[in-house]
């Protein structure tokens, strides 16, 4: 009999007892059964109201389930039991914190802080951080000169100086007193000239009118500090014309002598304008020529020679401009000279193979990054690189090794991964099993990654007592707030996504039982092929099973020790745990059910994001709920009502419900007066047209429009693939990701049968993007799929914002 059931049946018998509710509220809480443990502290709280461990308990609970209401009571009763005690005035004032009631935090705060006695000339951590925190509460408040006041008074007493001034600096901008924040930001320059925000705070309060004014502001920094960045970085970003040339012209100079592979990342963010683009690519590649011949950045220049060093930077620079361009042939030669003249250098591999990801050729970017893993097997940063670039061009088993270099002994890298929850190897993993088609395996990895996150959230639990008893208040009320918005990580949202499309997938086709298979297939044969069909399936399932004995013993082996270990580990905090079977979870009874696990923290968390409401419309497409899938499409029309995808879901929508005809008379009506005002009382065709004529410069746009056209009318096909394969000059997103989704639609059956159209498809797109492996003229049967696998890839590629 379990440890649950006992307590549970002695309950019964003495259900009056205080300890028998408080021990089964014990229980579980060790079973992770929070809304239950609750149930049973109350229960024991009825019976024993001033019991102080079920009041702590309970408080504990409560702030890990985030009933502030009811964490406030109950700090309020511990504290009326306690009153000396200063976890009871600490723990009931952040309840009020929490509660955004800051005028009541802020004076039991106070009344605390009055009853500890610290010299006025002594430093204490933790009375420091106790006036932090007060000031804290103070500037959510909007009590900018209080917190002023505030923290001038205990200055002498806190112990992070630097704060201090940046708090000073930050309320005397509030209260308008820009003179004494000027001199409070030129203070903290000197101390960091490399800090962007110390600068936006100068140039507020000293409000330059003119750009002269705002460049003498740099250039006084910058002669007082000589060799700091920032200072010349930042007028980059404001200056234009001659200015800029003159400006950027010393800023290459400077960086290219002295050799600093970073410089495209820091000068990056000034792409977004094609005048200055166009300046930087002069200058850069006007040293390049000059370099060559005359080892000067200017042909007409006197002075000392720069190192043949400085040409190597320069055409390292060169080969990340035009790849940031989308010009890979000239990025390619750059780097090929670079390489040539320096063969030993990791980052000219590693921007190499940068380039050919770009392009879509993940075959060879793997290749060239395992390169660049070669020349420093020591450096576990490029092995997780070339892991990841193993992961994208679908080596699993290599990125497996790759990463074994740098996982513990004696257990498989995948375990040891999981173990130390590396997200980023997790994710990528399950997007290239999806790729190609292990949807089981894949699953595996998603529900690994979400089991991190349930990890993460309960590990808070030990910090609610630490973090007062600590006094580290500050970050406990962070570290509270990170774990409300956690799943919007990107790496739940990568994982959540990949399992949303493989359930979808898994509803749409189930995997075949291969017993039923069989049996279908044995109705067809003779009794001489049914006997050897049958004789040579034992034959290998008994190979099947003694190989797989093997690979279990050997597994045991290994891991005896340690697995053991952490079974004892988990089942002291969690519990047993279930095990993932990829078996099981691609053979799940509702695909759908599974997929609405994953939906919900997307939909409470990352709302503003419209592929959430687009996955979600998917999900109620199939499970026939239009109020849910009208909800789904007016939040994703809210964000973007121009978005490709959202086109289809609409027009698939619009048709759903023009199809069924027996809905509630309330349901249809809503239905019909929420349609009418997105498509206008137009009918599908004309609005499919019409989108189509709105955007008729983006292809991903023609894309969507296309489809439908054939969705709605299956005659049209010629019609169809001739709009979405269009490569007019006009086109503006004519790259690698759009033209890839095009020629993916024409292989999956998008727009039915279309061999030649789909082969003279993949020629243009091969004189557009020679490089890229999908548009490349297929070697052998094999090759056909790859379009499929460098599609999803890339897409994966650009969500992780890499490219």
């Amino acid at each position: 009999m379990s440890c649950n059931t006992s307590v549970y049946c002695f309950l019964a018998v003495r259900g009056k007892s205080c300890l028998c509710w408080h021990v089964y509220g014990l229980l579980q809480r060790s079973d992770k059964k929070y809304d239950e443990a609750i149930k049973c502290y109350r229960n024991a709280l009825k019976l024993d109201k001033d019991n102080l461990q079920i009041l702590r308990d309970l408080s504990l609970l409560q702030i890990q389930m985030r009933d502030l209401e009811g964490y406030r009571e109950t700090r309020y009763q511990l504290l009326q039991l306690r009153p000396t005690q200063r976890a009871s005035w600490i723990g009931y004032a952040i309840a009020y914190h929490l509660l955004k009631d800051y005028d009541m935090a802020l004076k039991l705060l106070e009344e605390f802080r009055k009853t500890q006695q610290i010299p006025p000339n002594k430093i204490d951590y933790e009375y420091s951080e106790l006036i932090l925190y007060q000031n804290q509460v103070m500037r959510e408040a909007d009590l900018f000169q209080e917190s002023l006041e505030h923290i001038e008074t205990y200055e002498k007493q806190i112990c992070d100086k630097l704060i201090v001034e940046e708090i000073k600096g930050e309320m005397l901008l509030k209260l308008g007193r820009l003179k004494e924040a000027g001199e409070v930001y030129k203070e903290l320059i000197e101390r960091n000239a490399e800090n962007w925000y110390y600068y936006e705070g100068l140039e507020k309060s000293l409000q330059p009118s003119t750009l002269e004014e705002r460049l003498q502001i740099y250039e006084e920094v910058s002669k007082r500090h000589p060799r700091a960045v920032s200072p010349r970085r930042l007028p980059l970003n404001f200056v234009s014309g001659e200015k800029f040339r003159e400006l950027m012209d010393k800023f290459l100079r400077v960086n290219f002598s002295k050799g600093c592979p970073p410089l495209f990342t820091t000068l990056k963010s000034l792409y977004y304008n094609p005048e200055k683009v166009s300046t930087i690519q002069e200058l850069v590649t006007g040293y390049e020529a000059s370099l060559k011949t005359c080892d000067l950045f200017g042909p007409c220049e006197n002075g000392e020679k720069e190192p043949p060093t400085t040409l190597l930077w320069v055409r390292y620079f060169l080969a990340q401009h035009f790849d940031k361009l989308g010009q890979c042939s000239l990025a390619l030669d750059y780097i090929n000279a670079a390489i040539a003249s320096t063969p030993t250098l990791i980052e000219l591999f590693y921007l190499k193979a940068k380039i050919y990801k770009h392009v879509g050729n993940l075959k060879e970017a793997a290749k060239w990054m395992d390169e660049a893993q070669s020349l420093d097997t020591a450096d576990r940063f490029i092995n997780s690189k070339c892991a990841k670039y193993m992961l994208r061009a679908n080596m699993v088993k290599d990125a497996e090794e790759m990463c074994s270099k740098f996982t513990r002994e004696g257990t498989s890298a995948m375990e040891n991964l999981n173990e130390m929850q590396c997200m980023w190897f997790q994710t990528e993993c399950a997007a290239a099993y999806q790729r190609l088609g292990k949807y089981g395996d894949a699953l595996k990895k998603c529900h690994e990654v979400e089991r991190h996150f349930f990890e993460i959230t309960d590990d808070q639990f030990d910090f609610h007592t630490y973090c007062m008893r600590k006094m580290t208040l500050r970050a406990y009320v962070d570290l509270l707030r990170l774990e409300d918005v956690l799943r919007k990580h990107v790496f739940y949202f990568k994982a959540a996504r990949s399992a949303i499309e493989i359930y979808l997938k898994l509803h749409d086709n189930p995997l075949t039982n291969e017993s039923k298979e069989q049996e279908v297939n044995s109705e067809n044969l003779s009794a001489k092929e049914l006997k050897k069909m049958l004789s040579k399936q034992r034959r290998a399932q008994k190979k099947a099973k003694l190989e797989e004995e093997r690979k279990h013993a050997e597994r045991e082996r290994q891991q005896k020790n340690q697995k053991k270990k952490r079974d004892e580990e988990e089942e002291e905090t969690s519990g047993p745990r279930e095990e993932l079977v990829p078996e099981k979870l691609e053979r799940v009874e509702n695909p759908l059910e599974e997929a609405i696990k994953f939906l919900i923290p997307l939909k409470n968390l990352i709302g503003d994001n419209i592929d959430t409401h687009l996955l979600a419309f998917e999900i109620y497409f199939r499970k026939g709920k239009f109020l849910l899938m009208l909800q789904s499409v007016k939040r994703a029309f809210a964000i973007n009502s121009n978005n490709p995808w959202l086109h289809e879901c609409l027009i698939k929508f619009s048709k759903a419900v023009s199809d069924h005809s027996n809905l509630p008379e309330i349901v249809s009506k809503v239905l019909t007066q929420e349609m009418q005002k997105i498509f206008v009382n137009k009918n599908l065709e004309s609005f499919n047209e019409e989108f189509l004529k709105h955007n008729a410069t983006s292809i991903q746009h023609q894309l969507s429009g296309a489809k439908m056209m054939y969705f709605l009318d299956k005659s049209r096909q010629e019609k169809a693939i001739a709009v979405a394969t269009r490569l007019d000059k006009n086109m503006r997103d004519k790259n690698v990701k759009t033209l890839t989704k095009v020629f993916e639609a024409l292989l999956d059956g998008s727009f039915g049968s279309c061999h030649t159209q789909c082969e003279e498809y993949q020629a243009a797109c091969h004189k557009l993007f020679p490089f890229t492996s999908a548009f490349m003229p297929a070697t052998n049967e094999d090759d056909s799929s790859i379009a499929s696998v460098n599609h999803t890839a890339i897409n994966h590629d650009l969500l992780s914002n890499e490219i």
